[in-house]
């Protein structure tokens, strides 16, 4: 038999259970809209191997996660070591050389070059320059995809 706090209980648990997983997602990760970031209002962490500028990291109308940060890479430095993980990600020089190992592939690449890290495929970067190296990451990540990097 059914009582009537069972039913109690059961609608405060549901209740509880939809605030949660409604206010939670719309905090936490917000949905990008139109808008404008200037370099000068990026705040810089300084990090072990140089720098880094948070810009976003939001849902927007297609994807489940739009990440863009900048790094900074003392020479010899490596942001992490090599991995692999669902996003994909597009790498923007903006000044410096760096160190591209694509799977078994090691490239180099100067300021104002492309590098694309395709889903699931092992990669890494060292500034091998003698000057601190510069650029811009946007990750991707489409509905669907569970990326264990963020």
């Amino acid at each position: 038999m059914i009582t009537r706090r069972d039913v109690l209980v059961a609608i405060t648990a549901i209740g509880l259970t939809t605030a949660t997983m409604t206010f939670g997602d719309s905090v936490v990760r917000p949905t990008l809209h139109c808008s404008v970031f200037n370099w000068v209002d990026l705040k810089m962490e300084a990090t072990k191997y140089g720098a880094r500028r948070q810009v976003f990291d939001s849902r927007t109308a297609i994807l489940d996660q739009l990440e863009v940060h900048v790094t900074t890479l003392n020479p010899g430095e490596m942001p992490h070591p090599g991995h692999r993980h669902a996003g994909e990600e597009l790498v923007i020089i903006k000044e410096g050389s760096l160190e591209a190992v694509q799977n078994s592939a090691t490239n180099h690449v100067d300021a104002g070059g492309l590098i694309f890290q395709a889903s699931n495929e092992y990669h890494s970067l060292r500034n091998t320059g003698q000057t601190p190296a510069t650029y811009y990451v946007i990750k991707i990540v489409p509905p669907g995809v569970k990326d264990e990097t963020r």
